[in-house]
Formats: C-alpha cells, sequence, structure tokens
C-alpha cells in the first residue's frame, strides 16, 4: 500500500519545491528519454542513462553519466551486469525509468530483486509483460468491454488454413512482441492487400525468424483517425492524471511511425482509456492508441505501452507535467494537479512529415498547399533539436551514420 501525497493544484505548483535527492537511471528509449532527461536535469535531478547509440538521452549536456549498451551485447545482458551485479553500488537508490519495450521487460523480469536497491514506481511485472504482448492486450481490452479489430491466431499450418475463407483484405501480419520483430525486419508489421499466399509467405517467414505473429484486420480510414489516452494509477487505485493526444499524420502511412501529433483533450478516447486500464487492474504508468473504425464508429484499441512513449515532450511542452507526477509519486512527494492543457500543440518531425506529404501526394490524398497549411504557423515543438543542447542531434546522426554504414559492410 502506498503513502497517499497530496496534490497541488498545477498554478500553485512551484518545481523548486521538489526534493531532488532521487537519481534517476533512464533505460533506453530515444525521445522519450532526451525529453526525460532535459526535464530532471534542468530541475537538478542526477539523471543517468543507458542505451545504445539510438538513445538520445546519453548525448545531452543534462545527462549525468552516459552508460552505453556495447554494440555486441544485448541490452537486457548489459543491464544484468549493471544492476544485479552488485558492481554498481553507485546507481543504488536511483528511481528506474524504463523508456523502451527491451527495458521493460528487463524489469519485469527481474523486478523483486531490482526492488531491493532501486525504485521502480507502481506496476506489476505480469501485467506489464502481458501488454507487451499484442494478442494479449487485444484479449485484454475484450474482457474489459473496449473494442477491438478482429484477430487470428497463426501458431501453425491448420490454423493458417482455417482462416483462408475468414479474413477479408488488407489485413496485416502483426508481431505478438514488437522490438523482436521490428530488430529483424525493420519494420513494426507486414500488410497484406489483397494475396492469401502472400499472407502465407509473410507468416511462415515469421516462423522461420522464431518470430509469433497474428493476423488482424485493418482499420479502414487515414491514420489522423487514431488517438491516444495517457494516465498514471498509483498503487491505491488513483488516476493521477488523464491526458489525450491524435495523430495527423505517419510514414509509411498506416504502418510507420507518427510524424505529426497534436495534443487534444478528447473526451471519447479518454473514457475507453480509462475503461480499459480500469477493466484490467492495471497500476503505473500507461498509455493506450485507439482507432476509430468509421464502419461502426468505435474506437479500437491498437496498441499499448506502459511507458513514456515518443511524443514525451509534446505531453509537458502542452501543460501536463506528466514526468514530475511520476517522479514526485515514487518519491512520495506532493505532484502537480493539471485539470486543462493547450490544445492542437503540435509535434513535427520535418523530413518524415515531408516523406508522408510525398507519398499521399502521389496517392492523391493530399496537395501541396493543404500540406503548406497543414503545417503553419511552423511552431512546432521539436523531438530532438535544441540550439542550448545541440549535441543529441550530433548523437542521432552519427548514430544514423553508424548504422547505414553497418548495412553496407
Amino acid at each position: 500500500m502506498n503513502i497517499h501525497r497530496p496534490v497541488v493544484d498545477i498554478a500553485a505548483f512551484d518545481e523548486k519545491n521538489i526534493d531532488t535527492s532521487t537519481p534517476v537511471l533512464v533505460l533506453g528509449g530515444k525521445e522519450n528519454a532526451l525529453s526525460l532527461v532535459r526535464r530532471f536535469g534542468k530541475l537538478g535531478i542526477k539523471t543517468r542513462v543507458s542505451g545504445d547509440a539510438d538513445c538520445w538521452g546519453r548525448y545531452s549536456r543534462y545527462c549525468a553519466q552516459s552508460l552505453p549498451v556495447p554494440r555486441d551485447e544485448a541490452a537486457a545482458d548489459y543491464w544484468a551486469g549493471l544492476l544485479l551485479s552488485g558492481k554498481s553500488q553507485d546507481l543504488h537508490g536511483s528511481l528506474i525509468i524504463c523508456c523502451s519495450d527491451v527495458a521493460i521487460e528487463f524489469v519485469a523480469a527481474n523486478r523483486e530483486e531490482l526492488g531491493r536497491h532501486y525504485l521502480l514506481g507502481d506496476g506489476n511485472a505480469g501485467l506489464q509483460n502481458a501488454l507487451l504482448d499484442k494478442r494479449e492486450t487485444l484479449e485484454l481490452a475484450r474482457k474489459a468491454g473496449v473494442a477491438t479489430p478482429q484477430f487470428w491466431d497463426v501458431n501453425s499450418e491448420r490454423d493458417l488454413e482455417a482462416i483462408r475463407e475468414a479474413i477479408q483484405f488488407p489485413v496485416m501480419v502483426k508481431p505478438i512482441i514488437s522490438h523482436r520483430f521490428s530488430k529483424i525486419f525493420g519494420c513494426k508489421l507486414f500488410i497484406i492487400e489483397d494475396s492469401f499466399d502472400e499472407l502465407a509467405e509473410k507468416v511462415r517467414l515469421s516462423w522461420q525468424n522464431n518470430l509469433d505473429v497474428m493476423v488482424i484486420e485493418m482499420i479502414p480510414g487515414p491514420d489522423c483517425l487514431l488517438s491516444s489516452y495517457y494516465t498514471y494509477i498509483d498503487g491505491d487505485d488513483n488516476v493521477l492524471f488523464d491526458y489525450t493526444k491524435r495523430i495527423i499524420r505517419r510514414f509509411p502511412q498506416n504502418q510507420g511511425l507518427a510524424c505529426y501529433h497534436a495534443s487534444e483533450w478528447l473526451p471519447e478516447t479518454a473514457e475507453a482509456g480509462k475503461k480499459f486500464f480500469t477493466g484490467i487492474g492495471f497500476s503505473g504508468l500507461g498509455n493506450i492508441e485507439f482507432k476509430r473504425d468509421p464502419r461502426d464508429n468505435l474506437l479500437k484499441v491498437i496498441e499499448c505501452n506502459a511507458r513514456f512513449t515518443a511524443a514525451q515532450e509534446l505531453v509537458i511542452q502542452s501543460g501536463a507535467p506528466i514526468d514530475l507526477i511520476f517522479y514526485c509519486s515514487v518519491t512520495q512527494q506532493p505532484m502537480p494537479k493539471f485539470s486543462t492543457f493547450q490544445q492542437n500543440m503540435t509535434f513535427w518531425y520535418g523530413l518524415r512529415d515531408t516523406l508522408a506529404f510525398i507519398e499521399l501526394y502521389r496517392q492523391g490524398k493530399i496537395g501541396f498547399g493543404e500540406w503548406v497549411k497543414s503545417v503553419l504557423p511552423m511552431n512546432h515543438v521539436a523531438p530532438l533539436h535544441r540550439l542550448s543542447d545541440p549535441m543529441p542531434t550530433a548523437g542521432a546522426l552519427a548514430a544514423r551514420i553508424e548504422k547505414t554504414t553497418r548495412r553496407f559492410l
């Protein structure tokens, strides 16, 4: 049972009064890790970051110590040696924040042992692992009475043949565990437009790489039908905040990462998100993404994350200090409380959104003037670049060059 701490209205909350003596150790991540280290570092919280070359937070001037994962070593193995061997007692007492699925998996597997020396925040290891499993996430949603797309298990040739007449194209071959799939194939999923033979080929290819997958229907419509809900539920079932945002575009469309987000209060998304998290008995930090199905107007679950997401900087810049709420809750301090936030503040990846425009333009779905109008005025929150903290830009560029070079060696 947690000790309930008072909340302070955000207008009266003074960041200078936060007790910053508990250090933070961020594991993995990219944009989210960078956002956290900049915010916590500015407040005087000693923040260390451990991740691979693509972990932007490692390069920030606000990072007190960078702990790089060696290129030839799995992150979980490195973190086990770092945190469980007793060799790094200077890290004891740190608040561990997971910013990647690999980190969640590692902490969930070692939660009891890690809890002897580190702060971990609220959360159930079994449930956090369940939310990494895309099939189990959908099963949990159905049990909680939240709408989902149709999906089919394909664990054998018999399963594959059984769905031949059941499915309607287009469909997706979607991994059960996303980060393992993307590491091998460099994408989040396979989209199959109209060929069962192609579907069977992609499923078998996944099996050959020891990856479990499912077949799931594609909800029709553009990516702007996507929206997300964020919350934190503490160990006493107190909901510490509600936040929603929407997607404007992704690249590649219908399967890639979001390249244009906007903060916006969406009551239906919040209601569906609360229903999911309370229905499954969740505690800790949670984010769930939905897509509105134009066929029945229902919000249907796409995926769920028990961590800070790539859009973290948008969330806090719009006036929702969810990182401070997290830190203050775990360290048992008075927390800021917000009831509203800035609407339609945008988070923009300029290069990727330009590529998204080109893709949509070639399909006749958007004109040049329409796209230009959609990105004006150019006062977006930047995921990476900051004149006062330029090294993450250099580090991200170096990591990209290294990754590209390795493909040709």
